[in-house]
């Protein structure tokens, strides 16, 4: 019996991660107006952006259904395999409640699912790590312990471009987005319990890196251990240039560059770069 790691498409997992761990994922969907797409199946990150900067009408998004899991988690289980399902944080989808649900209409204590209570790379990180330590031999419990110790010290630190997209999603009310963008000001925002807060505020874009790199140095420990990533939405030069600094200041084991897919980039906007690690 091996042991099969699941997450969903918010994980925002490079596509070479996904195959050299054999990765399942499960696609939430995108929604402009009467058109549906599995995010990063039906619609590519890049393809999705210039939907987003031509759309009128702000896309929506929508969990994965109940029945989705149920097919992923049978054919696993079919074939002699346990699972460890990791979700993004129940407090922004649905969707670990469907895998929940999935878990208990199938009856299988060989069904783990974990709510990362995180977003995007951060929790392709902990995907990445419960698939190595399957491939060393850990067992079901070993993962699952990993996994909760792991959630309660994932950082998620990200600054965003424009305010316009926030504003669209109904998260910040039109008189604060329209001050914000005249003062130039950039929030950097995290997450804390699963919900997004924002954490500090800068004033133009060349200040939203420093601050970044500033709260690694606060809240980072053992940084050359671990794995970190970088994440960002139609900015891979600035995605870059954070990762050789992260590197040059704080060698970690690995930094991870990934694009912000649809679902996420629905309530962020291009411009988006964040950086995620353990404190």
């Amino acid at each position: 019996m091996s042991i099969r790691i699941i997450t969903d498409s918010t994980a925002d997992l490079p596509q070479e991660l996904i195959e050299k761990y054999q990765i399942g994922i499960a696609p939430l969907m995108v929604n402009f107006a009467e058109q549906s797409y599995r995010d990063g199946v039906d619609l590519t990150p890049r393809e999705f952006y210039i939907k987003l900067s031509e759309s009128k009408q702000m896309p929506t998004t929508s969990q994965v259904n109940p029945p989705a899991f149920v097919d992923m988690y049978k054919q696993e289980l079919d074939k002699g395999n346990s699972i460890i399902s990791i979700h993004l944080s129940s407090k922004g989808s649905g969707t670990y409640q469907s895998a929940m649900a999935a878990k208990n209409t199938l009856g299988s204590d060989n069904i783990i699912v974990i709510d990362s209570l995180g977003y995007s790379i951060g929790m392709g990180i902990m995907a990445v790590e419960a698939a190595t330590m399957a491939r060393e031999g850990a067992s079901l419990k070993e993962i699952r312990n990993r996994m909760l110790y792991m959630k309660d010290r994932m950082q998620y630190i990200f600054g965003v471009d424009t305010l316009e997209y926030l504003k669209k999603g109904g998260r910040l009310s039109p008189v604060k987005a329209t001050i914000a963008t005249v003062m130039n000001i950039k929030p950097i925002l995290q997450v804390l319990d699963g919900e997004i807060e924002i954490l500090d505020k800068v004033r133009g874009r060349k200040k939203v890196l420093s601050r970044l790199l500033e709260v690694v140095q606060e809240r980072g420990n053992d940084i050359e251990d671990q794995t970190m990533a970088v994440v960002h939405s139609e900015c891979p030069e600035e995605a870059a240039r954070m990762k050789e600094m992260l590197l040059e200041r704080y060698n970690p084991k690995d930094v991870i560059i990934a694009q912000i897919g649809c679902v996420i980039g629905t309530h962020t906007g291009p411009g988006t770069i964040g950086v995620f690690f353990m404190k």
